[in-house]
């Protein structure tokens, strides 16, 4: 039987996987598919407020309708993955996200729009929570931080890349046509996922597809309060990158005066930040736990963003003093997004799917509630400082409170104690 560091051996009966460099790029562009979906069309909204007759807030909703349906998919998804596989799950998810893009494109107005986005936010969450299950079969404790560190390194391309297209997309033709681009997209993903994604779940892993069982599951993860804990640290961590997602495009449009194309660069620049300290924690898990790298993190994002307030407060700094607060506030975010869920997905591995779901749910629930919040406050720097800020802080202060930092002996040493069937 042949030692390998990515299968764990508690799941007997496991079909072996492709390589974990190849598993990693294939997760990592399911999982890209939210964050395309979220950003692309971000230059866009300004000239879809235009164009619909909408009030800035009115149309940050459609991104609020995304985040919602993110959260409710992913509640629906996670547990139908661990009762029929991962497989079919992830593409009846990837065809709803390509059926609700041509409702999209073809929106008379913003309500049709807003539902339109809630439909697309509940079909990328299929590749979000298999993705992240996936990871949960086959690798456990800082192998899978590890392997979630590698999906960031991927997924980082995507808020990189997305805005860059959609404001492509709109030098020439409409707002509309960002939408017939994510289509094509999720189908290029289907055919990949039919192709290269084997099944990770065996039939003798899987629950009862039955409302009671599904409660029960649910029930016994809200019961673990560490588990819960991580979930609403992870959570509260994503918050500042919501309000940056939502009030990015008014503020450096509208407050500095940046065009669509200088927009997505300083957009993309956040997110390079973001996939930097991922990658560089990496090697920070090779010397400490994770529970000790996200209270550092927390700290170092708290720390920014009571700069960040102050400086939108008294109205320094200009355009720098915008962004290099949010840039620091990401690149903390890094060392925390990849961490949390996965010390929280080693402590449920046979409910993994359902695990998945809670984390992205709770993730990107908050995330539709931050969003326009940011509109209510303004659209201004300093509504997104104060929320970006409140979260980090609130996120260091139930790490710190409840303890779930104390532990902090490794989980596990990668490559141990595991094996490859043979």
């Amino acid at each position: 039987m042949a030692i390998s560091p990515d299968v764990d051996v508690r799941q007997p009966g496991l079909v072996a996987p492709p390589g974990r460099t190849r598993m990693i790029l294939v997760l990592g562009l399911l999982v890209a598919l939210g964050p395309l979906t979220i950003d692309m069309y971000l230059p866009a909204l300004p000239k879809i407020a235009e164009e619909l007759s909408v009030s800035s807030s009115v149309a940050q909703l459609t991104l609020t309708g995304t985040l919602a349906g993110l959260a409710i998919g992913q509640l629906v998804i996670g547990p139908l993955s661990d009762s029929l596989g991962r497989r079919r799950p992830l593409f009846a998810g990837i065809v709803l996200h390509m059926l609700a893009s041509l409702l999209c494109l073809l929106a008379p107005n913003i309500t049709v729009l807003g539902v339109a986005r809630c439909l697309q936010g509940m079909g990328a969450a299929a590749g979000m929570v298999v993705a992240i299950a996936v990871v949960g079969d086959l690798y456990k404790d800082n192998v899978a931080a590890t392997v979630m560190s590698r999906l960031m390194l991927v997924l980082g391309v995507a808020p990189v890349l997305a805005p860059s297209f959609g404001a492509a997309v709109l030098l020439h033709g409409s707002w509309h046509w960002v939408f017939a681009a994510l289509v094509v997209v999720a189908g290029a993903l289907l055919v990949m996922s039919v192709l290269a994604l084997p099944e990770t779940l065996p039939a003798d892993h899987r629950r009862p597809l039955k409302a009671r069982g599904i409660a029960l599951t649910y029930l016994e993860l809200l019961r673990d309060v560490r588990f819960v804990i991580l979930v609403f640290v992870g959570a509260l961590g994503m918050s500042g990158l919501f309000a940056y997602i939502a009030g990015a495009s008014f503020v450096l449009q509208g407050r500095f005066g940046l065009d669509q194309t200088a927009f997505a660069l300083v957009f993309g620049a956040g997110a390079i930040a973001l996939i930097g300290t991922t990658q560089f924690n990496v090697v920070l898990l090779k010397r400490f736990a994770p529970q000790q790298i996200m209270v550092w993190a927390l700290v170092a994002a708290s720390v920014s963003g009571a700069v960040f307030v102050a400086l939108a407060a008294a109205h320094i700094g200009g355009l720098w003093g915008f962004v290099i607060p949010v840039w620091a506030i990401l690149a903390a975010m890094g060392l925390v997004i990849p961490n949390a869920p996965a010390v929280a997905l080693t402590r449920h591995p046979d409910a993994a799917g359902t695990a998945a779901a809670l984390l992205g749910a709770v993730q990107f629930g908050m995330g539709a509630a931050i969003a326009p919040v940011v509109g209510v406050l303004g659209n201004d720097e300093l509504a997104m400082a104060v929320v970006m800020a409140a979260g980090v802080i609130v996120a260091l202060t139930a790490l710190l409170v409840t303890g779930v930092h104390r532990n902090t002996a490794p989980a596990a040493v990668p490559g141990e104690a595991v094996a490859e069937p043979a």
